[in-house]
């Protein structure tokens, strides 16, 4: 792909995640639920990308909706040229034991400066013995 294709950077820019449940860091007792998840981001165009902000949505088993909002991730703002990935791992903390997270990135394509969201498909947290 060239980079003045007429393929929108959002559709050239994916997101896989790949949560997973920490039974050593939650307690049942304490209603403590924590999930860790490795975010792996493409960069499938000809173009340099910046990740600028976050937002995520996560709507825990009990049906409260929390919103997170910020610069970057996990402390960064990430450059990701063409052809490449960025990866990072980070938390969730619920009070039960089944969530679903989704959200979005703000990215800006470094050449042209026009920013751009890049859509975070709703993924399933679930603790031990609960239904995937």
């Amino acid at each position: 792909m060239n980079p003045t294709s007429d393929v929108p950077l959002e559709r050239e820019v994916l997101v896989d995640v790949e949560p997973i449940y920490r039974d050593d860091e939650s307690s049942r007792e304490e209603s403590r639920y924590v999930f860790s998840y490795t975010v792996t981001i493409h960069n499938h165009s000809a173009r340099s990308v910046q990740l600028l902000a976050r937002h995520w949505r996560i709507t825990q088993g009990s049906g409260k909706v929390q919103e997170v909002r910020g610069k970057g991730v996990v402390g960064q703002q990430p450059m990701i040229g063409p052809g490449q990935t960025f990866r990072y791992t980070s938390r969730a903390i619920l009070d039960g034991p089944v969530g679903v997270m989704e959200g979005s990135y703000t990215c800006v394509d470094t050449a042209s400066q026009r920013p751009f969201e890049v859509t975070i498909a709703p993924f399933r947290l679930a603790g031990p013995n609960q239904i995937h």
